[in-house]
């Protein structure tokens, strides 16, 4: 007993640095008690971030009575010292909470899993992840296992929106090739927990480097986690916990009732899976004379020619450069009579999008065109190629810059083109992030009912889909004035692709920027507008003295009572909108006049007398609007609107024009291509014609001779 009221007697550090276990344990219990109750600023919280070392060995301790009560001592130090203590002491500590925390007692697992936690929930998750990492490449089996555990709860905990999953995703097939059973299994479980946040995604990044087996094992535990909905975070950083609470705090709550109105088909829009692979300089390894050969005669030129670009574009990333001639000898080939020409082309189109991505966008208008109008083929393996073309061309645009070109196929007479053009349009729909804006879901919803009034089944089935996916991201609020006319059986119809639609975008309303209010001075009640609350003999208020605009001239948002506006004062009726006279023709929009924003002079009360004089006698004053002003108003705002429509009408006619003159740019190339091309073929036949007179009277020379020498002879004989 005399022996531990020794060691109590300590400092902690010492007691943290004894050599007695003993001594350890108490030490790490009474810093335990203490942290508890502990503030960020207390001498003993400074003490330990600034010895932060002391750590270190206190995780990793080697009696395991005494780790555990260490593990509990760090975590309370990290609920008092907060973000300062996590980022202090974290390079110290997860590499002993790994090593020893997470393979020892149950109780210490529990524990080291806490602080693992708790460092990502203070600060950020990143550096713990980094530290973690190595560990799924130790010699030891065990430590591997417990690396892949402790990733498993963290992103289920805290979900792969917040903590980075592209590095832990590219080290599965490594783990999945590992010797020992127990690893395979904990990396299967983290998979699955992974593909419960990002679900086919996910596959590109390891997919391919997996055995078949492992392939199908995976499928068949994935198969129950489809059916489940999408995983919310169930943990919160201390900057989200924050966010949170001021959304609360202004009442910033969603749709769905949760804070910054986050919806559930949301939660991954911010997971970035995109592979980082190198740029590759591809122009330099095109053929040289591959336009020319791509104007030859014979169709196996022209695949060989387009054979050696794919061979040269089909590489994960490319290097921006002058991509112009590829692009055009690409469209030029979608009209080729020789399919296999065309497959060849799309192929190397959609590469070249996949390696340029966005850099790409400025090709679209020469090849997005020629393509659709391709979709007469009738061969499946021709018209995949081009879906899988046009959907790449998709993701380096935008719904908007592909929108003018499907429309207009969408017109076309060739039901193949209609329905491969529909079909790109749904997935266009659902693979977008951002919602269409009012005028594109018009002119998408036109489209659409048009289509349902087609002939052909498939075609009203596609226009049944667009409208349905089109319900699923707009939501009844914009999508049911477009859907009034229609009979209870299509409704029904798109009702069920509606219902049954994924989509990543989802359209929200713009928030409404708030009310200024112009504050009342402290301890002061600002003075009435003059004229304000006057009534007639009936009790009524007095014409010209209507409520004021919130924002404009009050006090404060939360006063009680109604303030009213001041009598305005004799002005000429304005004529139209630039009529002279006090009104808001000569103010510039969006900038209310200096007076009306103005809060009432602290320097001067109303008294009761004067709040009962007549109007007459009441001082005009500018602080809010009359009802003229209003009216001007409201009639700037309804030209403002109409000028808005127009600009949009505008916009989307010069986009339909900029597209119409790439194709025809596009056009006029291969007329002067074709033109070429048959000026050299019309030389080839006069060269060859030449040849055959040449050789014709070649022939007849010799026929002339060889009947003169016939003649010689009979007459020789006679």
């Amino acid at each position: 007993m005399g022996e531990e009221e020794e060691f109590a007697n300590l400092p902690l550090p010492d007691q943290f640095q004894h050599k007695n276990w003993k001594a350890r344990k108490g030490g790490y219990e009474t810093a335990t008690k203490e942290f508890r109750t502990a503030q960020p600023t207390d001498p003993i919280v400074r003490e330990f971030i600034l010895e932060s070392g002391l750590w270190k060995a206190a995780v990793s301790d080697s009696n395991v009575a005494a780790q555990q009560e260490a593990l509990g001592a760090y975590n309370a130090f990290l609920e008092a010292s907060g973000t300062e203590g996590a980022r202090k002491t974290r390079s110290n500590t997860v590499g002993g909470i790994v090593e020893k925390g997470l393979t020892g007692r149950p109780a210490a697992k529990t524990a080291a899993m806490e602080s693992l936690l708790l460092l990502i929930e203070l600060d950020k998750p990143d550096p713990i992840i980094e530290e973690i990492l190595p560990y799924l490449s130790h010699k030891m089996p065990k430590l591997i296992t417990a690396a892949l555990s402790a990733l498993t709860n963290i992103y289920h905990a805290y979900g792969c929106k917040t903590v980075e999953p592209k590095p832990v995703i590219k080290l599965l097939p490594k783990v999945f090739a590992h010797a020992d059973k127990n690893v395979r299994a904990e990396a299967q479980n983290l998979t699955v927990e992974l593909y419960r946040w990002l679900r086919e995604a996910m596959k590109p990044l390891f997919w391919g480097e997996l055995k078949e087996v492992q392939q199908k094992d995976l499928d068949k535990l994935f198969e129950p986690v489809k059916a489940e909905p999408q995983p919310k975070q169930e943990r919160l950083l201390r900057s989200q916990q924050a966010a949170a609470e001021a959304a609360a705090a202004t009442g910033d709550v969603g749709e769905d009732g949760e804070e910054g109105g986050e919806g559930e088909g949301e939660e991954d829009a911010g997971i970035d899976l995109e592979p980082e692979f190198e740029a590759v300089d591809v122009l330099a390894k095109v053929p040289k004379d591959f336009t020319d050969r791509l104007a030859s005669s014979k169709w196996k030129d022209r695949k060989e020619a387009l054979d050696e670009l794919y061979a040269a574009v089909n590489v994960p990333a490319i290097q921006e450069g002058q991509f112009d001639d590829l692009i055009r000898g690409c469209a030029k080939s979608m009209k080729d009579a020789n399919i296999a020409v065309v497959t060849v082309a799309a192929n190397c189109v959609e590469c070249i999008a996949k390696g340029l991505r966005k850099a790409f966008s400025r090709y679209k208008g020469t090849i997005l065109s020629p393509m659709l109008e391709r979709f007469k083929e009738k061969k499946a393996s021709v018209t995949d190629a081009i879906a899988a073309a046009c959907d790449a061309v998709f993701m380096s645009t935008s719904l908007s810059d592909i929108q003018p070109e499907v429309l207009e196929a969408l017109k076309n007479k060739n039901p193949q083109i209609k329905e491969h053009s529909a079909k790109f349009l749904i997935r266009c729909l659902k693979a977008t992030r951002d919602a269409p804006s009012l005028e594109q879901t018009k002119e998408l919803s036109e489209a659409g009912k048009k289509l349902l009034t087609e002939s052909v089944a498939s075609l009203r089935d596609a226009g049944a889909e667009i409208l349905g996916v089109l319900w699923k991201i707009m939501t009844d609020r914009n999508m049911l004035n477009h859907l009034d006319g229609l009979d209870d059986i299509r409704k029904n119809k798109i009702k069920e692709f509606s219902d049954a639609a994924e989509v990543k975008a989802k359209w929200k309303p713009k928030a409404a920027p708030p009310p200024k209010a112009a504050a009342a001075p402290a301890g002061r009640k600002p003075a009435p507008a003059p004229g304000s609350g006057l009534k007639g003999p009936s009790g009524l208020a007095k014409p010209g003295s209507g409520l004021k605009a919130p924002g404009v001239g009050t006090a404060s948002p939360k006063r009680q009572g109604v303030v009213m506006d001041e009598a305005p004062p004799a002005v000429p009726k304005p004529a139209g909108l630039g009529g002279a006279g006090r009104g808001l023709a000569g103010r510039p929009l969006g900038k209310p006049a200096a007076a009306a924003a103005a809060p009432p002079s602290p320097s001067r009360t109303v008294s009761t007398s004067e709040e009962n004089q007549p109007a007459s006698h009441s001082q005009p004053t500018n602080s809010g609007l009359s009802s003229i002003e209003r009216q001007e108003l409201h009639d700037l705002r309804a030209e403002v609107d109409l000028l808005r429509n127009q600009t949009s009408d505008l916009r989307q006619d010069k986009m339909k024009l900029t597209s119409q003159l790439a194709e025809l740019q596009v056009q006029n190339a291969q007329l002067i291509e074709d033109h070429t091309r048959d000026v050299l073929q019309i030389k080839a036949k006069e060269t060859q014609l030449t040849r055959a007179r040449s050789d014709a009277e070649a022939a007849d020379e010799r026929a002339g001779s060889l009947g003169r020498e016939a003649r010689q002879n009979l007459s020789r004989g006679q």
